[in-house]
């Protein structure tokens, strides 16, 4: 029984497709678009797949993104199913003020890393850091409980503000260094520090609060850029959001 999941961020459309509705399916294809592209997936890398008999996404683009995408999934007779966020789903308490507020792929990575660790052995407090567009650090307590989060802007909305708030500031992508000493390595390395102290933080309020060490879980399409940099041990988790709907798939189909 074939499973589709989805997950439209800012950017792009990722996609894969399991042989089944729960964690440890086997991932039989997957893919991503560009969100410009998004009108020619059922002509394209979807038009041979074998049809999925369900569906489970979360989309944090809008309205008429969904809409594009339920468009091009008319290929196939399934119903499309977004994840919204609940104050409660697969062992995670969501303690947002307004929990439907909370964007659903920040909800549905934290699931996917709750559960991850809880595969590895007993329960921890977790810090999920997601780097994308935007960069999130979301921290989870042992009993699963969602405390609270951070949002920040990524490495190129960083530059794009600079480049546009100063003059004289288009320059190439430079490197990460302790010491930057030409304008492109320091725009960089700024960038990647200022992410980098905000999960440092966060770790060491989790730390307090809980009084365990955090794990600490980090996705996301740029996650492999800030993890040389960071302070503490990460692991790296490239289909975390994936992983998450499988959980949430497995408890809502059954």
């Amino acid at each position: 029984m074939t499973f589709l999941a989805i997950d439209v961020g800012n950017t792009r459309l990722k996609w894969a497709l399991y042989d089944a509705h729960r964690p440890g399916a086997a991932l039989l294809a997957h893919g991503a678009e560009f969100l410009d592209h998004i009108d020619r997936l059922a002509e394209g890398s979807w038009a041979q797949l074998p049809a999925p008999a369900k569906m489970l996404g979360c989309v944090v683009a809008g309205d008429a993104v969904k809409r594009r995408v339920q468009d091009q999934m008319e290929l196939w007779d399934v119903a499309a199913q977004w994840v919204v966020s609940s104050a409660q789903e697969a062992g995670v308490t969501n303690g947002y003020d307004y929990p439907s507020r909370l964007g659903s792929d920040r909800w549905v990575a934290m699931i996917g890393a709750r559960h991850h660790v809880l595969a590895q052995g007993p329960a921890r407090p977790i810090v999920v850091v997601m780097v994308g567009t935007a960069v999130t650090v979301e921290c989870i307590d042992t009993e699963g409980r969602f405390l609270g989060g951070l949002i920040l802007p990524g490495h190129g909305i960083m530059l794009r503000a600079l480049e546009a708030g100063t003059a004289g500031l288009h320059v190439p992508t430079g490197e990460v260094r302790l010491f930057p000493t030409n304008t492109s390595d320091a725009l960089t390395s700024g960038g990647t520090y200022a992410i980098a102290g905000a999960v440092e933080r966060m770790v060491q309020h989790v730390k307090a609060h809980c009084g365990a060490e955090p794990a600490c879980v980090m996705t996301g399409g740029a996650g492999w850029k800030m993890a040389p940099s960071m302070t503490r041990p990460f692991e790296l988790v490239d289909n975390l959001i994936f992983d998450g709907l499988l959980e949430i798939a497995a408890r809502r189909f059954g």
